[in-house]
């Protein structure tokens, strides 16, 4: 069992972001993972920095803990062969501390280039395996060319190559996507408790890490965490289909004006009762995940990172499947 901390890059401006990683390596964190967005969720959350940027100045300001992004998608916004370039580099910068997280994207930041989002899952679905045929393609050294349905390469060369290419991760929510992290993936993310994801991803040969971020807000008393998970993360209780769809966080905002307080407190951990955070992680343990990333929504990042080293990292590290049951 591996426990990330997430950096929330549509909540912080990035020095903010960088400040946190380095917290989190302190405090006994094995990973960091950000968000890889050009918008954020909700324009009151305010940032949406390079997410790349970032990670290459964490990089630089620590030594031990491991980068992740959560996701990137490598078809629209990004061409694959600069996402393998990308990755690439940060392997070395980080001494080979980098897993590239990968998904098929949300129209919210993949519409902005104006070349169109395929409205089709089934599309977005080929085109992400194209992706990672040019990824895996350019990570085998040399030029390369491809010819997709989707996806082109011309005479590419990625020059600086680690003796150690990165993890992929794969983002997947059901039948299809869990194939392509199986076939094309070293490992599977996921945002959901559910155990059909694991399930799924194993009978279609996957075998590596399984990552899940798990919903929490810190704050002194349940009211204030809640209403801050209201306020600037409702968008996580509406689920995958209607998270890839809309375009802009206004959107987003409309959405989710009927989400409640009850809502929040049913999905995440919320205020300073460890054992609350303790049973939201068993859910994600027992559905088959190893890499729990703590996704804190609260108002206080310091808080929830120290509440974290105190009450939390000697005991969701620890859990087991079917440990909470009894």
């Amino acid at each position: 069992m591996q426990i990330g901390y997430k950096l929330a890059a549509e909540a912080f401006g990035p020095a903010e972001l960088v400040r946190q990683a380095v917290l989190a390596e302190r405090a006994g964190f094995d990973f960091v993972e950000i968000s890889d967005h050009y918008h954020p969720w909700l324009d009151n959350q305010g940032h949406s920095p390079f997410a790349w940027t970032v990670l290459g100045s964490i990089a630089a300001k620590t030594s031990r803990i491991g980068l992740a992004t959560g996701v990137t998608c490598p078809t629209v916004r990004y061409h694959p062969a600069i996402v393998a370039q990308a990755a690439a580099t940060l392997a070395l910068l980080s001494d080979g501390r980098f897993v590239l997280g990968v998904g098929s994207g949300e129209r919210l930041n993949e519409h902005v280039t104006g070349v169109g989002f395929p409205d089709a899952v089934s599309t977005r679905h080929e085109m992400l395996r194209e992706a990672l045929e040019i990824i895996r393609l350019l990570w085998r050294g040399g030029y390369q060319s491809y010819e997709g349905k989707h996806l082109r390469l011309r005479d590419a060369r990625v020059f600086d190559l680690p003796a150690e290419l990165p993890l992929i991760a794969v983002a997947a929510s059901g039948p299809a996507s869990t194939r392509i992290a199986a076939e094309l993936g070293d490992g599977l993310f996921a945002t959901e408790d559910k155990a059909e994801i694991v399930r799924q991803y194993r009978d279609a040969g996957g075998g590596g890490p399984r990552y899940a971020e798990v919903p929490m807000a810190w704050a002194p008393d349940e009211h204030t965490a809640a209403k801050a998970a209201l306020e600037t993360s409702r968008w996580a209780v509406t689920g995958w289909k209607v998270m890839s769809e809309l375009p802009n966080p206004v959107n987003f905002d409309a959405a989710t004006t009927t989400v409640r307080e009850e809502d929040i407190l049913e999905k995440f951990a919320c205020g300073p009762d460890a054992a609350r955070y303790v049973e939201v992680a068993q859910r994600f343990v027992d559905a088959g995940f190893d890499r729990l990333v703590m996704q804190n929504a609260g108002p206080d990042p310091d808080g929830f990172i120290d509440f974290y080293q105190r009450e939390l990292a000697s005991r969701i590290p620890a859990l087991t499947p079917g440990g909470g049951r009894g």
